[in-house]
């Protein structure tokens, strides 16, 4: 996979207890990378990190990002090659609770990694992770380019417009024209098992249907373009084994084909079919802050510069998620099951004619 660009290679992750950084640590393992995670805390319990035995398997660091002097300690030690940023408050409902707390993490926690790369000669690229709620939401019905206006409602997506921001600031400022390349990277609506965050669709759904409790749904009829969380983590791989002097200082959206685009409640009778006995309430109350009623991303830039596509369908998304919950919940050896699923993963994107699951052909 990525012609074997990871294998020996030190990556940094910052944010690997959180539920992409535990996949993406536990991928770049399997591509052979020397990982160093970085991590305020461990966010959920459970945790996919705990679950995976992450800590057995790499260099496992504790340090807030907003923390400039500890961090740069930790990255001069590490002396890294690459940097996965996904390190953030990752919750907007939190954000309502803790406004000051999320944009201090999610914009100067940016500013600290930033600066931190910046100083530490042995990185040659950077993949920055913000979020797909960085965009001024329109309600538009197509999706948001990598051009459109920044902006945001509520203080987590204001806290990723201003963490893009930062980037390009820092990108103009100190990056440009250097030999550490550094991009952004916009996802959202990841889905997957493991993932134990409170506020979130599937994580309630598995919680509530694990111990035969209904779950109850606030906005059934939103849409949203699900994808599986190995997607847009394929994406940030593939866009750091491309990374150069063309591609430094761009931003980049990574989500499903154009035509996902499901209800809440679509995706949640999808998830039910496997699970006996769910049981769904709506809560007629709605929503007590505000929330996006349509938002999707247009991914033709990172087809045009990059060759990505998603590789999934929308029933093999939910169908994954919902089997690693059912694995979960009759103890199963989840690492091997989370091996098995990006195995898969990686051979439907073969069988696709992906081209970072190709073998390079050489001449």
């Amino acid at each position: 996979m990525f012609n074997h660009y990871f294998n020996q290679k030190k990556v940094l992750v910052l944010g690997h207890t959180g539920f992409k950084g535990a996949w993406l640590s536990q991928w770049l393992v399997l591509l052979g990378a020397k990982v160093i995670g970085v991590s305020k805390d461990i966010p959920t319990k459970p945790s996919l990190f705990e679950t995976l035995k992450l800590s057995e398997q790499i260099e496992d660091h504790r340090c807030d990002i907003r923390d400039l002097e500890s961090l740069k300690t930790i990255f001069e030690a590490a002396s890294p090659d690459l940097v996965f940023h996904l390190a953030a408050q990752p919750i907007v409902n939190t954000s309502y609770q803790s406004p000051v707390e999320t944009f201090e993490t999610n914009v100067m926690g940016t500013v600290h990694v930033m600066e931190a790369i910046r100083q530490t000669p042995s990185i040659h690229k950077a993949i920055i992770v913000t979020s797909d709620k960085c965009y001024h939401n329109e309600e538009w019905s197509y999706g948001y380019r990598e051009s459109d206006r920044l902006g945001g409602q509520d203080p987590y997506s204001a806290s990723k417009a201003s963490a893009e921001i930062a980037f390009h600031a820092y990108f103009q400022s100190f990056f440009k024209g250097t030999h550490q390349y550094v991009a952004s990277v916009r996802a959202g609506n990841v889905i997957g098992g493991g993932d134990w965050a409170a506020h979130r669709i599937v994580p309630d759904c598995m919680r509530a249907w694990a111990e035969k409790a209904p779950v109850v749904i606030r906005s059934p009829l939103a849409t949203r373009p699900w994808q599986h969380v190995l997607e847009p983590l394929s994406g940030y791989l593939d866009l750091a084994t491309q990374l150069d002097q063309t591609l430094t200082g761009n931003a980049y959206n990574f989500g499903p084909d154009a035509s996902v685009n499901a209800s809440v409640s679509h995706l949640i009778q999808g998830l039910a079919q496997y699970w006996p006995n769910a049981n769904i309430q709506i809560d007629k109350a709605g929503a007590v802050h505000h929330e996006a009623g349509l938002l999707k991303l247009s991914c033709d830039k990172a087809l045009h510069d990059l060759g990505w596509q998603p590789t999934l369908e929308l029933a093999q998304t939910i169908q994954l998620t919902s089997q690693w919950y059912l694995e979960n919940t009759t103890h199963q050896e989840m690492l091997e099951i989370t091996q098995d699923q990006i195995a898969f993963y990686q051979d439907q994107a073969k069988n696709m004619g992906q081209a970072w699951a190709l073998d390079a052909v050489t001449t």
